[in-house]
């Protein structure tokens, strides 16, 4: 099941996970060999040594199965540019030369692409990025101008030595130079004639299309996972106090390594018939008797793989592993993790938490569909969605499971660590990679970030590429202006996206056109970019295309955001998608597929990105301007569609649904738009019935195939009761059942009856404690909550006045009652307790959208009897 709401680009927040400015400063003591030549090699990442005061990038030879280190031998130091002149530094900011970081400064010659001239201005160069900026006395703090001091150095490395993550290169005496990837004869084929009269876009397409031709190595990885002795149940142990024993460690590799390390306790046997219960007869298990000794075999398994996998490992193995290791007696130099503020690494290779990975919002509505939409971002529930596999349902805790049943659980939960990134010939692993080549982001960084973060990193690198300042946001909003329309949307600064009023009812036979990636193309066709919107050029502010708004574009040079958002989105809809369906191989044609999907990650997000205000090239007026030719698009070919003779019964930001169409027409329609317009409009779907409820962005479509896209979809939301989830999926199987109209009264009629059961079963307290119970995790310590009172800490509350040990990381399982807290913990719950009305409420929440889209009233199902359209 798909939700159109998967598919638009407007519809991408910026859900920012914390993002460091300043670049952290580690010592790494486990080190790979330097040498000072190399066959090809992928660079994995680049950091910053304290300890070698360098910047330093780590390669991985696939070939030979090697990790080397090349630490920076060109000089590269941190630095910041200002506009204050190096003579009134050494007279009025005496403090910035003797501050103990300073190195040097220089004068530098950058284009100014907002004032669209050259400018001269004093590079400070520094003795380690923590003097740059990052704390209270760094030089950024000195200085009443600066610009480019909040980039993080290893990222200003990449930048200004043109590194990029992901691909191939070699060390030839000592330096590092890249493998140079050819183009193939059909690929310049294609540019050479879709670029036939536009050079810059023909050159700077050469430049990209090695990324996407160089290969994707299966890279040796391993996926991590532990499990830790807990006294009490629902209790995560802390990682930071490390004070239970590590009891099960599971390894999977792609390798093929299946490994499980295990310590033996005294209060447990291991009876041999027992182990015919191993659900992986292939699984190595290895005993300790010293939790040490398991840790130091640990340790040297890690250090054989240029990938570390996990899920959550962040915030919870690795950190665990490390102060469990020091607690043991282990010396800090003999850990091969590094933990910096907010995430981990490996002190040879990467650490990909695919936790992260999977939390970052375009990856999950772009790369796949949607699938985990609304769910609880749990192993279990991504690994379900994704590849069809779940975890070993448990009723014992870990602590408490025999060591079959111990091994059994810890080594699954590697095993789908490992599988999410090796199922479908590598996807996940090759999207990664790809992407990081595309957004010049360490793949270790990419997972860790959402795609403002990549943008912002791809155009930056473009700007240093061509020698262009980096402007401040606060430089561009002021230079460029506010926006001039008034939003309609709660929280948008501007008018977005058109979404025409739909036609209440039912329609068999609907066909939805889609505009090609509307909003990229919108950019390119207009080219939209911050210093081409509302530029300095007199002699363009006639140059309006929406007359009714205040911003021009100027065509006298080609904006940097229209020619790279433009070009991605050319090499995806005629390059890489056309050769996803025709290239000779199945390998390459995978290959290729993945490809197009990395690209669509980029383009349909850039949109959402460039128009919202965290993101620091941030342009208000672009922004609107894009919106409002998207919205003057749309609303042109609905006037022509209607002049044609065709029906359209709804419209919504990139899309247009019509009923019945006359096949001819449709196609006179398409070519319409491409001609008048310069933008692809093609046919997406056809619902073999629609179902509109009259209100706007929602509807439920049934295809072809009896799947169901359903927009204004709430049935999976977060801490939704299990019962809940299970009536919104009976109902969607039922609706998915109906082939035409004449199915729709008998089908709507089970599903008022369907949902009549659920409405009398909660009534009657019928439904059991656990399918009525919501679990949410404590982030905190109980005290803490002295504002209010959130209803999971008041269930946590009553556990605690009973004697129960309760903190952060504890999973409080509660049931909403008739009492006075109004929740109560299931361990103190009796079904006479419930509270039926609270629970119907989350049954209306669940399922109103759905039925309200086929005009079925949700009080009307509880028991009175109404009139509806399919009588």
């Amino acid at each position: 099941m798909r939700s159109k709401e998967d598919e638009e680009e407007e519809e991408i927040e910026e859900e920012e996970f914390e993002e460091r400015e300043e670049e952290e400063e580690e010592e790494i003591t486990i080190k790979a060999e330097t040498p000072q030549n190399t066959p090809p090699s992928i660079v994995l990442t680049v950091t910053y040594d304290g300890k070698m005061g360098k910047a330093l990038i780590k390669l991985y030879d696939p070939v030979n199965d090697r990790i080397y280190f090349w630490y920076d031998n060109t000089g590269h130091k941190p630095y910041l540019l200002t506009n204050v002149k190096p003579e009134e530094l050494t007279s009025k900011f005496t403090k910035v030369i003797l501050h103990p970081g300073f190195s040097n400064i220089e004068a530098v010659e950058k284009y100014d692409p907002l004032d669209d001239r050259k400018v001269v201005l004093t590079k400070i160069n520094a003795k380690d990025p923590l003097s740059i900026g990052g704390r209270a006395d760094s030089i950024r703090e000195l200085l009443p101008r600066t610009w480019e001091s909040r980039i993080r150095y290893h990222l200003c490395y990449i930048y200004d030595n043109e590194i990029i993550p992901g691909m191939f290169y070699r060390i030839e005496d000592g330096k590092l130079v890249p493998v140079p990837i050819e183009i193939p004869t059909e690929i310049e084929g294609f540019i050479n004639k879709l670029y036939v009269n536009d050079r810059e876009f023909l050159e700077e397409a050469r430049r990209w299309i090695p990324l996407f031709q160089a290969p994707v190595p299966n890279i040796k990885r391993l996926s991590l996972d532990i499990e830790v002795f807990t006294p009490q149940e629902n209790r995560v142990p802390n990682p930071r106090e490390a004070n239970y024993e590590i009891i099960a460690i599971g390894l999977a590799g792609s390798d093929g390594l299946k490994k499980i390390l295990v310590l033996r306790r005294p209060d447990i046997e291991l009876r041999p018939e027992e182990l015919e219960d191993l659900m992986y007869d292939d699984v190595e298990v290895e005993f300790f008797d010293s939790e040490y000794d398991m840790l130091k075999e640990l340790f040297s398994i890690i250090l054989q793989y240029p990938i570390l996998i996990t899920f959550n490992g962040d915030n919870f193995d690795l950190p665990y592993i490390y102060h469990r290791a020091l607690k043991l007696g282990f010396k800090k130099e003999e850990i091969p993790i590094i933990l910096r503020r907010n995430e981990a690494s490996t002190a040879l290779g990467i650490h990909i938490d695919l936790y992260k990975f999977f939390n970052i919002r375009a990856i999950e509505v772009y790369a796949f569909g949607g699938k985990y939409r609304g769910m609880d971002r749990t192993l279990d529930t991504i690994a379900h969605a994704i590849i069809g596999m779940s975890k070993i349902s448990r009723e014992k805790t870990v602590s408490q499971m025999s060591y079959v049943e111990l091994i059994n659980y810890n080594f699954r939960d590697a095993f789908l660590g490992l599988y999410l990134t090796t199922y479908d010939d590598n996807l996940v692993l090759r999207l990664i990679i790809l992407m990081s080549r595309i957004s010049k982001t360490p793949p270790d960084d990419l997972v860790r970030s959402q795609i403002s973060a990549w943008i912002r990193n791809m155009l930056y690198y473009e700007h240093r590429r061509r020698g262009w300042l980096i402007p401040e946001k606060e430089d561009i909003v002021k230079a460029k202006g506010d926006i001039a329309t008034k939003a309609i949307i709660k929280g948008k600064k501007y008018a977005g996206a058109i979404v025409l009023e739909p036609i209440p009812g039912i329609f068999p036979n609907v066909y939805v056109l889609d505009f090609a990636s509307m909003y990229p193309s919108v950019i390119k066709r207009w080219n939209i970019s911050y210093e081409t919107v509302k530029c300095l050029n007199e002699k363009e502010q006639n140059n309006k295309p929406i007359p009714e708004l205040p911003h021009w574009v100027c065509n006298d040079r080609r904006g940097l955001t229209a020619l790279i958002v433009g070009l991605l989105r050319d090499l995806r809809a005629y390059v890489y998608k056309k050769l996803a369906k025709s290239a000779p191989s199945e390998l390459l044609r995978s290959y290729y597929n993945v490809v197009q999907s990395a690209l669509k990650v980029f383009i349909n997000a850039s949109y959402g990105v460039l128009g919202a205000e965290v993101f620091q090239l941030y342009c208000p007026p672009a922004a609107e301007l894009t919106t409002a030719l998207a919205r003057y698009i749309l609303s042109k070919t609905v006037l022509k569609a209607l002049e044609l003779g065709l029906v359209p019964i709804y419209g919504d930001t990139d899309s247009l649904f019509i009923w019945n169409p006359d096949e001819n027409k449709l196609r006179e329609l398409i070519g319409w738009v491409d001609k008048e317009f310069g933008i692809e409009i093609e046919l997406d779907k056809v619902y073999r019935l629609v179902a509109m409820s009259g209100r706007k962005k929602n509807y439920v479509g049934i295809l072809q195939s009896s799947e169901l896209d359903i927009k204004g979809l709430v049935g999976k939301k977060r801490n939704t009761p299990d019962f809940a989830k299970e009536a919104f999926n009976e109902v969607l199987g039922l609706l998915s059942d109906i082939q035409g109209l004449e199915d729709v009264s008998k089908v709507v009629e089970e599903v008022r009856s369907r949902v009549r059961d659920y409405y009398r079963k909660l009534q009657r307290k019928e439904i059991p404690l656990n399918k009525l119970a919501i679990r949410t995790a404590l982030t905190k310590p109980l005290e803490s909550y002295t504002k209010n009172t959130p209803q999971h800490v008041k269930a946590a509350l009553q556990l605690k006045n009973l004697g129960y040990k309760i903190g952060p990381g504890d999973i409080i399982i509660y049931v909403k009652t008739t009492g006075k807290d109004g929740v109560k913990p299931i361990q103190l719950a009796r079904i006479d307790e419930i509270d039926p009305n609270k629970y119907i409420e989350y049954l209306r929440t669940s399922l109103e959208q759905v039925l309200d889209a086929f005009g079925i009233e949700f009080e009307g199902v509880m028991g009175s009897s109404i009139i509806d359209n399919y009588s």
